[in-house]
């Protein structure tokens, strides 16, 4: 352990917003509440739950009232995709609970989510890239733009796979930047801006598309 004084963390930086508003608002309605205890909170376990063991805390779930379910990571895992056609197959999902499947914005990840939905009544596609500063140059070995255009073309490939789910289907996208520290707020903010963007018309398009 680094003896005193410690130099291994540095500081987190000051954000500059002296126009910002969120401290004097209000909640005027009740937010949409997601469940990601199937995915987030399957991936901390020590061994993984199991088809089985999926299917009973979803249906607890439900039983509680989220009405938006993060099922799992489909396109990372057989376990995950079988589960999820479980879930449509076998018609198991209630009347109005949404299922999000989590995906990296890389096209043959997409398409994979794209397959284990296929059949749901509403479907949300939860899609990240990285943006932090470690990923971007060691993982990935790209620049800012190229981090960036991961994202638009992850969207933009989703717009067009739209067209391919029966309906009626309704499909959401959350575009997220992974953060991992060390993390740097104006790429972060670019990147998300820019996915939004390319999602710009996906509504008028394909009439189902939301950002």
């Amino acid at each position: 352990m680094q003896k005193s004084p410690i130099t291994k963390y540095k500081p987190w930086g000051v954000i500059d917003l002296p126009d910002r508003r969120w401290p004097n608002r209000v909640i005027e309605r009740a937010p949409q509440w997601c469940s990601v205890d199937l995915r987030d909170g399957n991936q901390a376990l020590p061994i993984p739950m199991g088809v089985k063991e999926k299917l009973e805390l979803f249906k607890l779930l439900c039983q509680v009232g989220f009405e938006q379910i993060e099922i799992g990571f489909p396109s990372a895992a057989q376990t995950e995709f079988d589960f999820a056609r479980k879930l449509i197959d076998e018609k198991l999902v209630p009347n109005g609970v949404a299922l999000q499947v989590l995906t990296q914005a890389r096209e043959h990840l997409i398409r994979k989510s794209f397959d284990s939905l296929r059949g749901a009544e509403k479907a949300i596609i939860h899609v990240y890239n990285s943006t932090s500063p470690l990923q971007r140059e060691v993982t990935f070995g790209m620049s800012k733009e190229q981090i960036k255009q991961i994202a638009v073309e992850g969207v933009c490939l989703i717009k067009k796979l739209l067209p391919e789910l029966p309906e009626p289907q309704q499909v959401r996208e959350p575009q997220q930047p992974q953060q991992k520290p060390p993390q740097q707020l104006q790429p972060q903010l670019e990147a998300g801006s820019t996915a939004v963007a390319a999602a710009g018309g996906a509504q008028k398009a394909a009439g189902s598309l939301e950002m």
